[in-house]
């Protein structure tokens, strides 16, 4: 029985990729995170496919806080991807996982003067959040590259927490400041520049990418009149969602790519832009059906008002339910087979009262 990508029953076990979970949890203990390699690399083929059909000029820099493990990065660096870290970890990382400087790019907001220090001893190309970033970056050194991380006042997400753009967004430059800052990396010998945007996570429409690549070339546009800047890259960012409802679709890829990079490429060229190269910050699209959490079940408690299943992971394991209100699918996994009868809250081991992976989730008798 097939459930999904690399996910399937076999006599009502759960096997991953044709790995019994039983044996995996038997051998390793739980709670145990199982990442599919080939699903990864699927994914990263099938993103790169349909964009290459509307752009030959592309790059794909993986998102690497959607998982930073260092066979993940390896993966994604044989496929020939770039890698989008927001913070000197995530660098430290993609250096280890044998990315070369120039194929890493740095996005972070409220950067201290130690970690631009430690991007530019490493030639980590940067991507700049504000005038304050900027000006202390340039009084470390003028890079050759710089690019920029604008607001394009287009927001979408799967959560309120998620929306990185907007009015009330502590990300990026807004249009009527943004021509200025290109001025003064300019004036500073600045000599190749990006624009880039990032509007929020999980997102299933392709509506607000349509919407929000146009603002961004509309901006590109200004900025290339205001001080006859040309593009190395223009940067779409990420948010690419995947469903984790059974009711939920699949964010059409085709029309992604037709709709914005075909876009992209067609007014680029006609604004006189340059000949950049067009990307896209995938994270979780990569990796999000690529990887499943064992754990085990340790109790079972009956109130007169709830059933608790008891597990041995917590919100330290996966957050998002706590911290979003995320949906996560839960098997038992050694019961593919058997009808779901009973209404459970899965628990973790957590003293907290938001120790939580689902609740009123209804399984299999535990």
């Amino acid at each position: 029985m097939r459930i999904s990508g690399v996910f399937e029953g076999r006599d009502g076990i759960l096997y991953i990729d044709g790995v019994s979970s039983l044996e995996l949890a038997e051998k390793y203990g739980t709670p145990l995170y199982v990442l599919s390699e080939k699903r990864i690399r699927e994914n990263y083929r099938r993103l790169y496919k349909a964009l290459s059909l509307n752009s030959k000029k592309l790059r794909i820099y993986y998102s690497a806080k959607a998982n930073t493990n260092l066979s993940v990065l390896k993966i994604l660096r044989d496929e020939g991807s770039y890698v989008d870290t927001v913070s000197p970890g995530e660098v430290f990382l993609a250096l280890k996982a044998g990315f070369p400087p120039e194929k890493i790019l740095f996005t972070g907001v409220n950067v201290r003067d130690d970690e631009l220090k430690f991007l530019v001893e490493r030639n980590i190309p940067i991507n700049i959040d504000s005038f304050s970033q900027l000006k202390r970056l340039l009084k470390i050194t003028t890079p050759k590259f710089l690019s920029f991380r604008v607001n394009p006042q287009i927001e979408a997400g799967h959560h309120q927490h998620c929306i990185t753009a907007g009015k009330n967004s502590k990300f990026g430059f807004w249009e009527t400041d943004v021509i200025e800052g290109y001025r003064i990396a300019l004036k500073a010998g600045v000599e190749s520049f990006g624009i880039h945007m990032h509007i929020g996570s999980g997102i299933l429409d392709v509506e607000p990418f349509i919407l929000a690549s146009k603002r961004l070339l509309d901006i590109a546009k200004k900025v290339h009149e205001e001080t006859g800047i040309t593009f190395e890259l223009i940067n779409v960012g990420g948010g690419l969602g995947i469903p984790y409802k059974a009711e939920e679709k699949e964010l059409n890829l085709n029309l992604f790519s037709s709709k914005v990079f075909g876009f992209l490429d067609k007014m680029v060229k006609e604004y006189g832009l340059g000949e950049p190269f067009l990307c896209v910050e995938p994270g979780r699209y990569i990796v999000g059906d690529a990887g499943v959490l064992l754990t085990r079940v340790n109790t079972v408690k009956v109130t007169p008002y709830k059933r608790f299943v008891g597990v041995d992971a917590g919100f330290n394991m996966l957050i998002r339910p706590v911290m979003y209100g995320s949906y996560h699918h839960i098997v038992v996994a050694n019961k593919l087979n058997h009808k779901p009868e009973e209404t459970y809250d899965v628990v973790g081991p957590l003293c907290e009262s938001g120790d939580f992976l689902a609740k009123e989730r209804i399984l299999p008798k535990v």
